[in-house]
Order: C-alpha cells, then structure tokens, then sequence
C-alpha cells in the first residue's frame, strides 16, 4: 500500500497514512459519465397531464346520417360539436385539432425517466472517481495527491477558518477562480460558447461537526460525508479529477462506506 503525507490544520505534514486500494484502481471515464446521468436523472419530476383534459365538454357525436342535427354534407360538422341552445351546433371538441381541444399525445406518468445502473457498476464508477482525485493526470495540482488532513477539519465551524485553511494548503486559486467567474449569456449565442468551468474544492469528511456549514458557503465548493458520496461531486459533469481535501477518518472508512452505497436509496 501507498503511504502519503498527512496534514494538520496549519498545512504542515505531521505523519504519514496508508492509502486504501480505492485510490490505486483504473480511472473508468465511461462507468463515471453513466453513474453522472444516472444520478442527474433522479431529480427529474414525472410530467403527466389530467385524463379529462380537453374532454369536458357538452360536445356531442352524431353519426346517424338521417338523425337530427347530423350536419349531412358539412364535412367536420359530424365530429364531435358543442352542444347551443335552439339546436344549433357550435364549435367542433374533444379532437386534438380543436380549438381547445384535448392534446393529441400527452405526457404518460408512466414513462420511464430514471436511467438504471446496476449497483456493482456504480460502485465501480464511485471507485474510479476517487482514484481519479488522487491521480496527477486528472488533477493539475502542484500539491502531493490526495490531499489528507487530521480529522480537526471535521470541526471547523466558520467559513473563514475553512478558507484560511485553503491557503495553507495552496487551494486558494480554485476558489477565487469560481468566486470571480463571470455569467455566460444564455440563448442562441450563448450555446455557441465552448463552456470550460473550473472546478472548486471538494471536502469530504467521516462526521460533521461543523465543517458542512463552514464550506457550503463558499462558492463552488462542495463538501460531504463518506456515507453520501456521489459520482455527480466526484466527477462534476462527467469529468474526472476534482480537487478533493479529505479528513483521515474518511480515508479509514471508505472502503466500508462505498461498498454499502446505491444508486437509489
């Protein structure tokens, strides 16, 4: 196993810690992208419309060429029409080339939105991912990879502790570089720009004892529990190699907490 420098608050390496073999898998690009889609797909809302929609209405059919009010030779008079006084008949209903009429191919509640993914290959995604923070290919650091801090970072309690502590681990450019990240215009234009967002710091930490309120408001950064990690933290959009500061306590349970995680809980 791989040993790698630990850091305390201040920055300054104390001792060293055994990786676990998570961090020392291959970087599956192809597995990271599906678990990415796949948890994306988790926050969409079915879309589903009323079943009598467009279909209450007085409009009547009247198919009997000889009956009352058939509209014999008037083409779409025999479609279903409103029902006026003295009879007379109004407006054509309840086909979806009315005015007002029913939608022709509605939204089904049923139809299949979430994108599947067997548990191991999410795992495997979840693995690769981690490994991919600690591979200098993915992770245009100049710091010693993965970045490791004493379980002290678990109680930090105030966002300017947590950002102090971003520049004695020499992070503080990926944080300004999303503070100060200008808005692209949206729109026909706006599409046409090849959109190349820097990715912030990651924090993942064993137990919160502060640090989720400290960091969350820092802009772009993100920070989790082991037991809640997500491809979609990892890998945001897909792509491999996010900065990650991790608590040592994290590190001791990782291996436990991946291999009880799923797709859908």
């Amino acid at each position: 196993m791989t040993s790698v420098k630990l850091f305390n608050m201040e920055g300054d390496s104390v001792q060293e810690v055994e990786l676990p073999k998570e961090f020392n898998q291959t970087v599956r690009k192809d597995l990271i992208e599906r678990a990415v889609t796949a948890e994306n797909t988790l926050n969409l809302q079915p879309q589903g419309h009323f079943p009598l929609a467009g279909m209450q209405t007085t409009a009547t059919y009247y198919g009997a060429m000889n009956s009352y009010r058939t509209g014999r030779h008037m083409g779409v008079a025999i479609r279903p029409r409103q029902k006026l006084g003295g009879g007379r008949q109004g407006l054509v209903r309840r086909i979806p080339s009315a005015t007002k009429g029913k939608r022709a191919h509605p939204h089904l509640v049923e139809k299949k939105i979430i994108e599947r993914m067997n548990n191991k290959e999410y795992r495997k995604a979840i693995i690769s991912a981690i490994s991919a923070t600690a591979s200098a290919d993915y992770v245009k650091i100049k710091a010693m990879l993965p970045i490791i801090v004493d379980n002290n970072l678990e109680s930090v309690k105030r966002t300017k502790e947590a950002l102090v502590l971003f520049s004695k681990l020499g992070l503080s450019q990926y944080v300004e570089e999303c503070k100060s990240r200008k808005r692209l215009r949206k729109g026909s234009s706006g599409s046409s720009i090849q959109r190349k967002y820097k990715k912030s710091v990651l924090v993942v930490v064993a137990n919160d004892k502060g640090i989720v309120k400290a960091v969350r408001n820092i802009a772009g950064a993100d920070v989790c529990t082991i037991d809640n990690i997500r491809a979609g933290l990892l890998a945001p959009g897909g792509k491999p190699g996010r900065v990650t500061v991790w608590s040592e306590g994290a590190i001791k349970s990782i291996n436990d907490s991946v291999g009880a995680l799923s797709l859908i809980r």
